[in-house]
């Protein structure tokens, strides 16, 4: 019997142990792959549900990609152009870390600072990150008020 109490304790802590990294490769499988910004928005700090400011991309910049691989690579490629000519005008590569417990996302483009995002909403067609740097109070109300990025597939 104590063989077989002992046996299940280290099953359970054997599948315990496995579990984040479980989750975590699952949410970054979803997280690979290109990515478009459907929308920004600006939301009050005070409730942290009132819309202050939305922003659509239109045009070139409606064809700007972000991208995630599962080796931690991340880039960010931005079109630019007049109408339908839109060409490439500039591409950034680097590396991020995400955790899934507390689902913080950091990326880090080559020559650039360390940017820090909580993932809000992660499926295989929506993404949606709070920016956890740069924010500040756009409404007066003297609360910090946040960034809220939405990309699509």
């Amino acid at each position: 019997m104590k063989k077989q109490l002992l046996l299940f304790a280290f099953s359970a802590l054997a599948l315990t142990s496995c579990e984040d990294d479980d989750i975590k490769g699952y949410e970054m499988d979803m997280m690979k792959g290109e990515w478009k910004t459907s929308k920004t928005e600006l939301i009050s700090g005070k409730d942290d549900k009132t819309v202050i400011d939305t922003v659509v991309p239109v045009g070139c910049s409606a064809k700007n990609i972000t991208e995630y691989r599962t080796d931690y690579y991340a880039a960010y490629s931005a079109y630019a152009g007049v109408g339908t000519d839109c060409q490439l005008s500039a591409k950034s590569e680097g590396t991020y870390e995400y955790n899934a417990d507390t689902k913080e996302l950091v990326i880090k483009y080559d020559n650039d600072s360390s940017r820090k995002y909580q993932v809000v909403v992660l499926t295989s067609s929506e993404m949606k990150l709070k920016q956890m740097f740069g924010n500040v109070d756009e409404d007066g109300d003297q609360i910090i008020d946040v960034t809220y990025i939405s990309y699509k597939r």
